[in-house]
């Protein structure tokens, strides 16, 4: 813990996602005052009731700003007087919207937006959060790593690992050119314990595997990590020395959804009767992506090798996750006891 006189104050956007309350619960566990952006105050108290319901997280001042990714006002003052910015914000669909740009102007927009706040503000480290969207969908091969990039061109780019690469890129372009100190994190599949009754798209499939909602399942296969993890990867992200101007790939193994259900299933039989048996094949996944918003997120990439490495960030940030069955768990704990399994 740091000393009292000496508290730093860092800024959270995106404070009320599933990361982002996460993120703010590491940040005053750590002994941080939090003052975290939403695009209103509506869901403000509780928000931060479910941030200090985290374990040590109940000292340090927590506050909110009005900011919102489209638009210039109020970003000014939510860095006044800030050491650094974590930015979390970033929209997560769950189904391909209309106009790709939808998703990608206010992910790339929202990204310079910030960054120039923060470059004006004079704050001293910016950590964004990309995704292993950016990294894995290029011309690398499995297991992916820090020098790898999605080709926005390529037959496998969503609107979605568009704009995280687009953002990404653009980001590391400003803070060359601006002399600001960026680290970027790339988080796999975030799973583990929600905090609030938010559960964000990630957890959002393990509810749905637990109430049924999939008769049978894609063969897909991506990297998970545990938000706990994915949070504390942040936080190192911003205090290391070392880790500016670096990426991260915050995640473990590549788990399929039948490993998913596997888990459920061996931890909690009481759901085992919802859970899908059947994987489908995937020419019949393929033809059931016209019709179904979530398979036309994955089709690309069914049966594919998705194994990323996550080396770099044990060695040079001492990063130490849990298990992947151990995410999977919480996910499904924190979903029963919210009520929502």
């Amino acid at each position: 813990m740091m000393n009292k006189d000496a508290r730093k104050l860092v800024a959270v956007t995106g404070i009320g996602g599933f990361l982002g309350r996460h993120v703010a619960a590491r940040l005053l566990q750590a002994g941080y005052d939090v003052r975290g952006t939403l695009r209103s105050l509506k869901k403000a108290k509780s928000i931060e009731a479910a941030i200090r319901s985290a374990e040590g997280a109940d000292g340090g001042k927590l506050s909110f700003v009005v900011a919102d990714l489209l638009s210039d006002e109020g970003w000014g003052a939510a860095f006044s007087g800030v050491t650094d910015v974590i930015h979390a914000a970033s929209p997560f669909p769950s189904h391909v919207p209309k106009d790709e740009n939808d998703l990608i102007l206010p992910a790339l927009e929202g990204t310079l937006r910030v960054l120039r706040a923060a470059k004006n503000a004079g704050v001293g480290r910016v950590v964004l959060t990309s995704s292993i969207a950016a990294i894995s969908y290029g011309p690398g091969r499995a297991p992916f790593s820090e020098t790898d990039w999605t080709d926005v061109d390529g037959v496998l780019a969503t609107p979605y690992y568009k704009s995280k690469t687009l953002a990404e890129r653009a980001a590391w372009d400003f803070a060359r050119k601006n002399d600001l100190e960026l680290v970027v994190v790339n988080p796999g599949m975030i799973l583990g314990p929600i905090l609030g009754a938010e559960t964000g798209t990630s957890v959002g499939l393990v509810q749905s595997l637990m109430k049924g909602r999939y008769p049978a399942m894609p063969d897909f296969s991506v990297p998970v990590v545990d938000v706990r993890d994915a949070a504390e990867a942040h936080v190192l992200a911003m205090t290391m020395p070392e880790a500016a101007g670096e990426r991260f790939i915050i995640a473990g193994e590549a788990l399929s959804i039948k490993d998913i259900a596997r888990v459920l299933k061996r931890d909690f039989p009481a759901y085992g009767k919802k859970l899908p048996k059947f994987v489908l094949p995937n020419w019949l996944a393929g033809l059931a992506s016209r019709f179904d918003p979530g398979l036309k997120l994955i089709v690309g990439e069914l049966g594919r090798d998705a194994r990323v490495s996550n080396e770099k960030a044990k060695r040079l940030l001492g990063w130490k996750p849990r298990s992947e069955d151990e995410a999977i768990r919480a996910s499904a704990e924190s979903l029963i006891a919210a009520g929502l399994a």
